[in-house]
Formats: structure tokens, sequence, C-alpha cells
């Protein structure tokens, strides 16, 4: 425990923890990752801790995560998410013994949490993080139709949710893959579906 004294085992043990924990969002990890995250914090966080501190940087530890998971699942756009990295990273370095420790471990994290996309080049991704991407649904090569006016000649047509929808996913009519909506209603992938509405390029569906 007493090697955190150094800013450099700092560092890493707060590197590794945001890589692990972050790559846990961001692929199937089986929970693996994120047990390996989680411990590395623990082990951080009980050598620096005190009594006095220990309740509010703990507390935002917690709500940067958080809000982290409510932006990943429910908002997708990145705003939310980023207020909780910011909480995490000042939970992280509020509880170091120096200036230069704090700052060390903060840059730690943020480089943690960077290299953590590099899980999605050689592990499958979890449904939420490629619905942030957007890039399943949108790639012409894999034979996603462009956007247009044309959807309007889905009302009605029936077809297969390829994604689970959680409320944006993917489905297949037709052979033709469309990026589509509910109307806050969680679909399976695979369920059947019929398009009831479509707005400009926004395809609103439900399970029949």
């Amino acid at each position: 425990m007493e090697a955190l004294i150094s800013p450099e085992l700092g560092f890493i043990v707060i590197f590794l923890a945001a890589l692990f924990l972050f790559g846990e969002f961001l692929v199937r990890a089986k929970g693996l990752f994120g047990i390996i995250g989680c411990l590395l914090f623990v082990y951080y966080f009980a050598y620096h801790l005190t009594n006095q501190t220990s309740t509010y940087v703990v507390g935002l530890l917690i709500v940067g995560l958080i809000l982290i998971i409510i932006d990943g699942k429910l908002l997708v756009n990145g705003s939310v998410a980023a207020l909780g990295l910011l909480l995490m990273i000042i939970s992280c370095a509020l509880p170091a013994p120096t200036f230069f420790y704090g700052t060390l471990v903060s840059i730690a994290f943020i480089i943690g949490v960077s290299c953590s996309f590099f899980f999605l080049k050689y592990m499958p991704r979890r449904i939420y993080w490629s619905k942030l991407l957007l890039k399943d649904q949108l790639s012409t090569e894999k034979g996603y139709n462009s956007i247009n006016e044309s959807y309007q000649f889905l009302v009605g047509k029936e077809g297969i949710a390829t994604t689970s929808f959680r409320p944006v996913g993917t489905i297949k009519i037709e052979g033709q893959l469309y990026s589509a909506v509910t109307n806050g209603v969680w679909i399976e992938s695979e369920s059947k579906i019929k398009v009831i509405s479509v707005d400009g390029t926004k395809i609103l569906i439900e399970k029949i």
C-alpha cells in the first residue's frame, strides 16, 4: 500500500483503472475489465482517502460514473458523459497529497480513458457504443441506405430489428438496413417490427 506514496505509481494505478473500467463500457469483457478497474480504484482511494474527504470524493466518483452510464444508455450525445468524466477526474485528483500528484493522476485518467478505445479493435463492442458512433446505421459499405426523403415508402412495411432499441437501433426491410427509433419503447433484437410513420429521415417503428 505504501507504494502509492510515489506519484509515478499513482499514475500507473489510475491509468490502468481508467483503462479497464472504461474498456468494460466499450466492449463485451464479461465483467472482467470492470472488476479489475474497480479494484484498482479501491486500491488507490483506500490509500489516499481520509475520514474527512472520503464521503464527498467517493460520491463524486459514483455520480460521475452514473452520468456516463445514463448518457450511454439513454441520451447518447456525450454531453452528460463529459460532465461525468470531469467529476471522476476531480475525484481522483482531490485526495492526492500534492498538486503535482493530483495533476499526474488526472492526466493518467484521461490517457487511460483514451487508450480504452483500442479495445474496440480487438473485442466485440457493446450495442450502445455502436449506437453512439452510428457507424452500423450509416455505413453504405455495409448495405445501409443513404439519408434521403424516399423513406416515405416504408410507412406500413414490416421488417426485423437487427439490433436492440433503447430507443435507437437498426431495422432490415426487404434486404435493406435503416436507422430507426421507437416511442421510447425497448425492442429486442430479431423482433418483428412495423414502420408507423416517417418524418424526413426519422423512421418511427413499433413492435408487431
